[in-house]
């Protein structure tokens, strides 16, 4: 097979020698193709890296972590084995993408939803493993959460399934997941301990009816209601994914606002929000949107209002859209008041597949000069709270001002006091760095990796991390979860060398290294 398809095409070290290629690539069709394979791999002790679909953009493509790896492409093992519209689970090969899936409920006329991904090129397998997120309620956009009962082929060769699936005949292998005893599925989660060759799925029925509403507060510190008022909801299952912004990103363009809210050592929030009234915008704002009935969304929307009035006296609420459930393109295309151009109410909030969200990584009519040479995802876990925030927009309004970065540009905004949250996962925050993590410029790939450096080293000094990472950086993201001398990596080692004694799957992965392959720890890239 060609292998230029797995080679990753924003590598921070292309055409370098340390850059992440691999010596060949076999696509097995079967689960004792897979066994072949692994087989194989042991009697040689050539290590293995394993790829479903997709691309994997921003977390390094499909490059492994060790140079000269065979790549194991699941990509020919696309069985959908089973759906149950009734009971709301699917169980699928690694090769079936979001689309596939998708395709084959609505080809069936099944009432259920799937939960993808930004780009639905990949496999609920592949993206579920690496702990991938969605966009509508918090139980099915955690991907790693959503998944019951997976079927994987261990390094010996050897099938395995976990929870109900090691019963024989069993019938609730995707409606119970933990079984009888230890559960190792976990193990299989951004692990390397074996090739996941089944994967059950929980799937959200479709509702009858889907409401958006917005949810704007005047001041910087009412941002504390504001993520109260979230919580509450998303913890009472009332809302899908909450998206916060803020309305004042166009005043950036003004020097005097982006001094203020980029201002090194202490923001001005009392200038900050003389600026906001003085445009007459308020501060911050949330994105809700409502699954039900037509009625228990209403009521669920008036509900999340009151809620907010209670925390945020001065907070102000717009009706979004109310639609009869599926929604038809034009529905989901829709760009009226008061949303716009808002992505929460496109396709994957009404769980349609698309491709769109990667448009701008390549020449397009945005771009039409040039295009993105570098890309790279860097998603930080931060407690769900306004402090929180607070305290990730200083540090790194701060970093940046100390480490005299050059390197921020139009597609990547420095960090401000309009630095907001992700709410991907219902009982976290991820922040995006908005540091320089996509440009149409080379070469920067040394400053953008002594950056990416920097900000890991910050973060694990306020008790934050990334929650995944391409292989450059994995290393040195697992080297701050090192509680007592590094316990659970040693932990989770003594498990890879017990299970994996060659060493031969994914060494190197999520920060795990096989005995054979440890002293290239920390080596990834140079």
């Amino acid at each position: 097979m060609d292998i230029a398809a797995y080679r990753d095409p924003w590598s921070m070290v292309r055409d370098k020698p340390g850059e992440l290629l691999p010596s060949a690539a076999v696509a097995p069709a079967s689960v004792e193709e897979v066994q072949a394979v692994v087989r194989v791999a042991n009697q040689f002790k050539i290590p293995l890296y394993t790829v479903s679909t997709g691309k994997n953009y921003s977390y390094g493509g499909a490059a492994p972590n060790v140079r000269g790896s065979v790549i194991v492409d699941l990509k020919r093992m696309k069985q959908i084995i089973e759906i149950d519209g009734d009971r709301n689970f699917a169980l699928v090969e690694p090769g079936v993408t979001y689309f596939d899936l998708y395709r084959e409920i609505q080809a069936r006329g099944l009432k259920l939803m799937i939960d993808n991904p930004d780009p639905a090129w990949g496999s609920p397998s592949g993206n579920s493993l690496d702990r991938g997120v969605g966009y509508t309620m918090g139980p099915y956009r955690d991907h790693a959460s959503s998944v019951c009962g997976i079927e994987v082929v261990l390094a010996s060769g050897e099938v395995m399934r976990t929870g109900m699936g090691a019963l024989p005949g069993s019938k609730s292998w995707q409606e119970y997941k933990h079984g009888f005893g230890p559960d190792p599925a976990g193990l299989f989660f951004q692990g390397n301990y074996g090739i996941v060759t089944k994967v059950g799925v929980r799937l959200m029925p479709m509702p009858e009816h889907y409401r958006t509403g917005k949810i704007t507060v005047p001041r910087r510190h009412d941002l504390h209601g504001l993520i109260k008022t979230v919580n509450y909801l998303a913890d009472m299952f009332m809302v899908g994914e909450p998206v916060f912004s803020s309305p004042l990103h166009p005043l950036m363009k003004n020097k005097e606002f982006a001094d203020e809210a980029t201002r090194y050592g202490k923001f001005n929030d009392d200038r900050l929000d003389e600026m906001a009234a003085e445009a007459n915008l308020p501060f911050y704002q949330v994105e809700l949107q409502f699954y039900g009935s037509e009625a228990t969304t209403r009521a669920n929307w008036e509900y999340a209002q009151e809620i907010a009035r209670r925390n945020v006296p001065e907070s102000k609420a717009l009706d979004g859209v109310s639609y009869s459930m599926p929604l038809t393109r034009e529905q989901i295309m829709d760009k009226s008041p008061p949303y716009g151009e808002s992505a929460i109410r496109r396709y994957a909030a009404v769980a349609v597949p698309n491709l769109t969200t990667f448009d701008y990584v390549g020449r397009h009519v945005e771009n039409p000069d040039d295009y993105v040479h570098l890309h790279y995802g860097m998603f930080t876990v931060v407690p769900r709270s306004a402090e929180a925030v607070f305290e990730v927009q200083r540090a790194w309004v701060d970093l940046v001002h100390d480490a005299k970065a050059t390197l921020v540009t139009e597609q990547t905004p420095r960090p401000s006091a309009l630095t907001l949250p992700m709410q991907w996962h219902q009982t976290c925050f991820f922040m995006w760095a908005g540091f320089p993590l996509q440009t149409t410029k080379r070469p920067i790939s040394e400053a953008l990796l002594d950056m990416l450096e920097r900000v890991l080293e910050v973060n694990a000094k306020h008790g934050w991390s990334e929650y995944r990472s391409e292989p450059m950086l994995q290393d040195k993201v697992a080297a701050h979860y090192n509680f007592n001398d590094f316990a659970l990596r040693r932990f989770n080692e003594t498990i890879k060398d017990a299970v994996d004694p060659n060493g031969i799957l994914s060494p190197g992965r999520g920060g795990i290294w096989p005995k054979a392959f440890r002293s290239m720890r920390g080596k990834v890239g140079l």
